[in-house]
């Protein structure tokens, strides 16, 4: 959900009106009436609620079957996929004079730490990562002495050391196992060492220069992938669950856990695929499900952030606060005319023209 009963406290009490669509929130535990309290109007169906509106939240990007509810000229501010748009959607969102921005492209700096959803969100995609494979995992994940005998500690390995491996790793750590993490980038290292967990990981001349400048990961050379596979094919046979959150931004998802690692792996052992939407990090994995391939779980959730409802919209409404201020002006007004970096990086459209390089064809 786009809003909170708190966020729209606060929205209120800057001055703006809110309508907030009936039943948005029910799957997060945010009644209607809890709106209406805060001083929300609730509006019957997407499109009655858009009605008149100077700034639409939303969760999701529209379909193109959706631009035509929302008013000429609205800011629509959402997590937008700008690498995976509908065919048309640009085109729809420009015959409206829509200025559609982009919560992805918050860019990564100090000072739009507080808007960036995709962090937000990843911290709790990568706690429920753990737990999720720990129900599957379906044994005790911290060493256990009983007077019928000891049992051993479960043993993670956390691929790809973002945001999302970071919490995972602090989780998986509180629940007792003992954890392994590997990352192409080198300041990852101290990040897992910092967590009390082990890395893993190739460290040649290709490793100390595979981060960008924005701290993401690079792509890395077919050579290092295949040394880097063949270390990771050692360890992997050994664990018991394996997480899974490597992503580049615009591309295919990396291979990590291939077929052949898959069917070293003891049964009973679980792999989550935090990356199957954007095809997996495992071949075998399949979105929103759990394969089993000799006894080893191949699981696949496209959207964690969702399995924690109130947490993710509160966040979420969180960043869209902190955000608002920037393309408003100081009377409350919406106010797109600013050179702010932040707004510039985030607007797809405006004026009835694609505005961002990142998704012009």
């Amino acid at each position: 959900m786009a809003a909170t009963p708190e966020s729209v406290k606060k929205l209120v009490g800057l001055g703006h009106s809110v309508t907030v669509e009936s039943g948005a929130g029910t799957v997060a535990g945010f009644m209607d009436d809890a709106y209406k309290a805060e001083g929300a109007r609730i509006g019957s169906d997407a499109a009655e609620t858009a009605k008149g509106a100077d700034v639409v939240f939303k969760v999701r990007v529209p379909e193109v079957a959706e631009v035509a509810s929302l008013p000429d000229g609205v800011a629509l501010i959402t997590l937008m996929d700008p690498f995976a748009l509908e065919p048309g959607l640009l085109d729809a969102l420009n015959a409206k004079k829509i200025a559609a921005l982009s919560m992805e492209f918050t860019p990564r700096i100090s000072r739009a730490q507080s808007m960036d959803a995709l962090s937000s969100q990843s911290n709790l995609a990568g706690y429920r990562a753990v737990i999720e494979g720990a129900q599957i995992y379906g044994r005790a994940m911290p060493m256990m002495m009983t007077a019928a005998g000891t049992i051993a500690p479960a043993k993670v390995f956390i691929m790809g050391v973002g945001v999302a491996g970071l919490q995972a790793i602090a989780t998986a750590r509180r629940l007792g196992a003992v954890v392994t993490a590997t990352d192409v980038r080198p300041a990852a290292k101290e990040q897992v060492a910092s967590l009390g967990a082990k890395f893993i990981a190739v460290e040649d001349e290709e490793f100390k220069a595979a981060e960008t400048a924005g701290g993401y990961a690079k792509q890395m050379s077919p050579e290092y992938q295949a040394k880097q596979a063949e270390l990771t094919a050692s360890h992997i046979t050994k664990q018991d669950i394996v997480i899974t959150t490597a992503l580049i931004p615009g591309r295919a998802a990396p291979v990590l856990v291939t077929e052949a690692m898959v069917k070293t792996m003891k049964p009973g052992s679980v792999i989550v695929d935090m990356a199957v939407s954007q095809g997996g990090n495992c071949p075998l994995s399949k979105s929103d499900e759990i394969v089993d391939v000799g006894g080893v779980k191949v699981a696949g959730f496209s959207n964690l952030p969702a399995r924690l409802p109130a947490d993710a919209s509160s966040l979420f409404a969180k960043n869209l606060l902190a955000f608002l201020p920037l393309v408003t002006a100081e009377t409350g007004a919406l106010n797109l005319d600013t050179d702010d970096e932040i707004v510039t990086a985030m607007l797809l459209t405006r004026n009835g023209e694609t505005v961002n390089d990142r998704v012009k064809s």
